[in-house]
């Protein structure tokens, strides 16, 4: 996905903001401070980089590759979770108190950059990150004056073998619909990435909207002129629905993607 093409299919869609930071972010996100992993670590000090050193880290976004980045080690995320959003472009770790490794910027394909946390040690917060390798995360030191911090009770499971997507909030199921998924070819990835943007598609007609997702092929290194993001999107007819025809992105039904584009950025979607 880019700002040139954001997912498996379609050319050169139009970032449209003004309306998605309100509809992805607007939801029942408030305050929130809590922790995943159990009882927080004692905080390690930091020395943040200067704006120079920053500025000369490379970017973690969705075109981006961080093959030191820690790998995510765990299956899913309970219900409901921290999500965090970047004032300004922040560092990125690869554990509290070591050198940094990336930065994450305030925003992301025209959206607000919102991620998951996964960890908790004090001030520290492990995050997924936009970038390949599939499942990269990355420590931010998550203070108030760098980070807006809210609690998102939502999440999205794809069951692939059953061609099933379903919304829950809080745990509990809200909706579940029959999706299409990537070809044996080019199969959608596995494990737990999050939405990572919205995207107005103004050139093709395939979908009114296309919600790219943190995670990316593993067949195709480039699609459509972008880094073969995956995305969710629909189709201009149901014909893909309980099939394995697309390269690698989710297909929804118009409802399930009414449903979807409600969800708060940084939303955790869980593919297995």
């Amino acid at each position: 996905m880019t700002q040139q093409q954001t997912s498996c299919g379609g050319a050169r869609p139009r970032v449209v903001h003004a309306l998605f930071a309100l509809v992805l972010v607007v939801l029942p996100l408030s305050g929130c401070g809590t922790t995943t992993d159990g009882a927080a670590a004692a905080p390690v000090a930091t020395l943040s980089p200067s704006p120079e050193a920053l500025a000369a880290l490379p970017e973690a976004n969705t075109f981006g590759e961080l093959d030191s980045a820690p790998a995510d080690q765990a299956a899913a995320l309970p219900a409901g979770g921290e999500v965090l959003h970047p004032t300004t472009d922040v560092a990125v770790y690869r554990a509290p108190g070591a050198e940094p490794i990336a930065r994450l910027p305030e925003t992301q394909i025209g959206s607000p950059t919102w991620v998951p946390v996964i960890a908790r040690q004090g001030d520290w917060a492990q995050v997924l990150l936009p970038v390949r390798p599939n499942g990269a995360t990355g420590w931010l030191h998550a203070t108030p004056e760098t980070v807006e911090s809210a609690h998102n009770d939502f999440q999205v499971t794809v069951d692939l073998s059953k061609f099933r997507l379903e919304i829950l909030e809080a745990g509990k199921p809200t909706g579940s619909w029959t999706i299409g998924t990537g070809r044996a070819e080019h199969p959608t990835p596995t494990g737990r990435a999050f939405i990572l943007a919205s995207i107005k598609e103004s050139v093709n007609t395939y979908s009114p909207i296309v919600l790219p997702l943190s995670n990316h092929s593993d067949s195709h290194e480039t699609f459509g002129g972008g880094p073969g993001t995956v995305g969710l999107h629909t189709w201009p007819d149901e014909s893909f629905v309980g099939k394995a025809t697309s390269d690698g992105c989710i297909r929804v039904t118009r409802e399930a993607l009414d449903r979807l584009v409600e969800l708060p950025l940084g939303t955790v979607v869980q593919i297995a």
